[in-house]
């Protein structure tokens, strides 16, 4: 059951990722039309910027915990590469929508159909095994091994790496490299570096395309406020009167005023009921409704498990947590079909391990509408996740 959580949870962060930075609402003017003469603004280019593509063993393997791909060396044939990282051609030329005897470009991304031997000091990799998720990475123990190794003047393989996986996009009839960069908001020209795509950025039905990982924004750094020194005092506002004017108002007379100072007030025969306190406010999205009925056999632990999973027979029906729109609906490579609902307040619910879904992308959802079925598993259950823009939050501060 972790696995299979695990494996679904790289796609769908690649696609709300995506699906957060489209709900931007600054114009991307890629060209800086307009801006002749003027301050050149690099902000949209920034949020676009991408990771670098990692650097391949000897064979040409990219190896990530749930898919290996391979890359092209020039001169290479589908059977060239077939041969050198060790799989039958005709079951990698299938597997890509290929021929056997297909001219490959250097630096071409061919998808595996199932995993060879791993990258290690044998193949010629700076690292050992899969890249790893940052978040299973103990810097820690890296360190410790580090300095053990520096006394040997034997070259060492590194233990592992950090990095994100990829999600890993099959090309469907229709599309096109400009289509598939803008659904995911990345620039056409990475999506073509990644996958070694050619001048016209042209893309084949069937064909495996990585989509490049957005760099992180660095953090702003707090702001800190001002203390003064001891013994200098607290800072004395500007009083009102120094920036505002005083109203053009002529004060009553004297006699008047006294007057008015004598005069009684009658007390207001019903006072007003005091307020209770009722605390502090539940969150904007409180109004959601479990999405199945079942108990939680998994917990939301971020970096861990990004949701909740709820046990639940095979084909129980599966409801929208809150009203919304469809923002994606999509499978990833291990045949798990998730589902993606953009909400106000740039909230969006995530369902995983679904069946029968339907609703289509664009579809608008009520609060409670079906939206599919649980999908049969061993146990199964259905995962869901609540991300406020980019990052994951707590479910259960959500639902009832």
């Amino acid at each position: 059951m972790t696995a299979r959580t695990r494996n679904v949870s790289a796609p769908v962060l690649g696609v709300v990722l995506g699906i957060a930075l489209s709900a931007c609402s600054q114009p991307i003017d890629l060209d800086l039309r307009g801006k002749i003469g003027g301050s050149v603004d690099t902000s949209a280019a920034a949020l676009k910027a991408t990771e670098n593509r990692p650097k391949p063993d000897n064979r040409g393997i990219i190896s990530y915990p749930n898919y290996q791909v391979a890359l092209a060396k020039r001169g290479d044939t589908l059977a060239s590469l077939a041969e050198r990282i060790g799989l039958p051609a005709d079951e990698l030329a299938k597997y890509n929508g290929m021929k056997i005897n297909d001219p490959l470009r250097k630096g071409e991304l061919v998808a595996l159909p199932r995993r060879v031997t791993e990258p290690s000091a044998a193949t010629g990799a700076d690292i050992a095994g899969p890249i790893k998720p940052a978040a299973t990475v103990d810097v820690a123990t890296l360190a410790g091994s580090a300095i053990e190794r520096a006394a040997s003047t034997t070259p060492v393989v590194k233990d592992g790496i950090s990095g994100v996986e990829p999600v890993r996009h099959q090309v469907a009839r229709g599309e096109t490299a400009f289509t598939i960069a803008r659904l995911y908001d990345v620039s056409p020209r990475s999506l073509a570096e990644w996958n070694g795509l050619d001048k016209s950025f042209a893309v084949r039905e069937g064909q495996f395309l990585l989509i490049p990982v957005v760099q992180k924004a660095p953090e702003a750094a707090p702001r800190t406020r001002e203390i003064p020194e001891p013994g200098t005092g607290t800072p004395t506002p500007t009083p009102p009167s120094a920036s505002k004017p005083l109203p053009d108002v002529t004060p009553p007379p004297a006699t008047a005023a006294a007057g008015a100072a004598t005069a009684v007030t009658k007390p207001d025969p019903k006072p007003a009921k005091p307020v209770a306190d009722v605390g502090e406010a539940k969150p904007s999205g409180s109004d959601m409704v479990m999405p199945v009925q079942g108990s939680i056999i998994r917990d939301y632990a971020k970096g861990r498990n990004e949701g909740i999973d709820i046990s639940a027979s095979a084909g129980s029906p599966v409801k929208a947590a809150a009203s919304g729109k469809v923002a994606s609906i999509s499978t990833t490579a291990e045949g798990v079909k998730f589902l993606l609902v953009r909400h106000p307040g740039d909230l969006i619910t995530v369902y995983t391990h679904l069946d029968n879904i339907t609703v289509k992308k664009g579809d608008a959802v009520s609060r409670g509408q079906s939206i599919g079925k649980v999908r049969s598993g061993d146990p199964s259950f259905l995962h869901f996740e609540v991300r406020k823009g980019f990052e994951s939050t707590d479910p259960m501060a959500y639902l009832p």
